[in-house]
């Protein structure tokens, strides 16, 4: 069964910082892309960083461009993503998943459905 689990949300004020972690596993068929998506309340979720995770090549929603970086981590066993997440804004507050997927062009992509597997999600609150 796949495992994708996040961790790091929290509670911060304007213009702090967070560092979320995503570690996945047992994935079924091969997956090339590890992103993060976020959702707010009554909003759709969105796309946010995606990283190809052969190349490394990267991807950002425009919105946070700047001030996100998504990395990963190829020493370890499993597949390990971070989201650094800079000058945080209010507009910034969702629930975060991470997610896996497989692009054919081995580019990242920020389409949803590039994506098979997610994690549960975890909270980030930026209050002022």
């Amino acid at each position: 069964q796949v495992e994708l689990v996040e961790s790091g949300g929290g509670s911060v004020q304007t213009g702090g910082s967070l560092r979320l972690s995503c570690t996945g596993s047992r994935f079924p068929y091969r997956i090339n892309l590890m992103g993060w998506f976020r959702q707010a309340p009554g909003k759709e979720r969105e796309a946010v960083a995606v990283i190809e995770t052969t190349g490394g090549n990267t991807v950002y929603v425009d919105s946070v461009k700047g001030r996100f970086t998504i990395s990963q981590d190829n020493t370890k066993a499993v597949n390990t993503v971070y989201l650094q997440m800079n000058s945080l804004k209010a507009e910034d507050t969702a629930m975060y998943y991470c997610a896996a997927g497989f692009s054919t062009l081995y580019r990242a992509s920020l389409r949803e459905e590039d994506f098979g597997y997610w994690g549960q999600g975890t909270q980030v609150t930026v209050s002022s």
